[in-house]
């Protein structure tokens, strides 16, 4: 089993994460900012944070006028960004670097995303290095799975113009399981 991670802030070492530690850790910001709090992590393994929806969310005005639904695409985003800040607390110079997504696998949708729905993201890491992650997404709204996906994100130079490239300039290899 790992070990939970410490965050140091001004305040106090914490095992789970607020807003404004979210914000120290990851480049997003409003309105493409898809989790709220952290509320479990074990390094390299596990994250679950929470989103909590609300009819204030931009894309509800076009999806779908008089039946918002939050679109499925920023589930699995907000599943990318959980791993993300998994990922991005172990790297040092983070504030250089993006998570981009390489790839969506087996992406499912089982139920509608409504405002007043609190989503609860958890995010298992299935394969690791210090550029990239594979990871299995599952998100919840109470006890009932909306939807799941593996994603697989790569960690590039903010500096890049091409993510496509590894930092070596050689093409990023896929990870494997």
């Amino acid at each position: 089993m790992g070990r939970e991670i410490t965050i140091e802030t001004e305040s106090a070492s914490k095992s789970t994460l607020d807003i404004h530690d979210l914000l120290r850790i990851l480049p997003h910001r409003y309105p493409f900012l898809l989790i709220d709090r952290v509320i479990e992590l074990t390094r390299r393994e596990r994250i679950v944070a929470i989103k909590n929806v609300t009819m204030n969310e931009p894309f509800f005005q076009g999806h779908f006028p008089n039946m918002p639904i939050m679109p499925g695409v920023l589930i699995v985003e907000a599943m990318a960004q959980a791993g993300g800040a998994l990922l991005l607390t172990e790297v040092d110079d983070r504030h250089g670097k993006l998570m981009v997504f390489t790839g969506i696998e087996r992406a499912r949708f089982r139920r509608p995303v409504v405002p007043g729905d609190q989503l609860r993201i958890e995010v298992e890491v299935k394969a690791w290095r210090m550029t990239a992650v594979r990871m299995s997404g599952k998100a919840y709204v109470g006890d009932k799975r909306v939807a799941e996906a593996t994603v697989t994100c790569q960690l590039v130079d903010r500096s890049r113009t091409r993510p496509s490239e590894a930092a070596d300039g050689s093409e990023a290899a896929p990870l494997r399981t």
